[in-house]
């Protein structure tokens, strides 16, 4: 039902904990695949896949071109874009589960944003008030991840691989008619 892409940066903790997030999602049959994009080349995320379970694809490139590359070898009709070291609340799996079937028979194309929330353990600085009113006045960040079906992504034209803030203007383009904020929290732990 749903392809996972996770971009990685040949480092091992924040992968792992967004994976051990997913662990739930695969159990209740939510989660079909997950791949792990890694543009680093050192092999630690090719062991991490490969102990995972998961597939794994060798990337050069922008963060944009590595999603997009992801997007391209997935096999479901829905896809979830995260970052390494997003963690998904406890409620993610239900809340996913009624949003794809909502939208599939309602026929109107939506995407899904998780909610943010800040880690319990990190330090709060002025610059986490920034990003708070910044996300209030110009919309949800690429942090908060991204669940859309593969034809609405593909008719949007995905991530495009060599434009600037590529991720961004995929969220613009969504706009706020056809995006929704879902209730279920996603923190960034790296």
């Amino acid at each position: 039902m749903l392809s996972v892409i996770i971009p990685t940066e040949g480092v091992e903790q924040p992968a792992v904990a967004t994976l051990a997030a997913l662990v739930p999602g695969a159990a209740a049959g939510i989660v079909r695949e997950v791949l792990l994009v890694d543009r680093s080349g050192t092999g630690v995320i090719e062991r991490v896949a490969d102990v995972a379970g998961c597939r794994f694809l060798a990337f050069e490139g922008s963060r944009a071109a590595a999603l997009a590359a992801g997007a391209r070898q997935a096999r479901s009709p829905w896809l979830m874009f995260l970052h390494a070291g997003a963690v998904l609340d406890a409620g993610w799996i239900e809340e996913t589960t009624q949003f794809i079937q909502g939208v599939s028979s309602s026929g109107r194309p939506r995407a899904g944003i998780f909610r943010y929330a800040r880690s319990p353990y990190a330090d709060t600085r002025w610059r986490d008030g920034f990003k708070f009113v910044a996300r209030i006045i110009a919309g949800p960040s690429a942090e908060q991840g991204l669940l859309i079906a593969r034809d609405h992504y593909d008719r949007l034209g995905g991530y495009a691989p060599d434009a600037r803030r590529s991720e961004a203007r995929l969220l613009r383009q969504l706009g706020r008619s056809s995006r929704t904020q879902l209730r279920s929290r996603i923190m960034v732990v790296a």
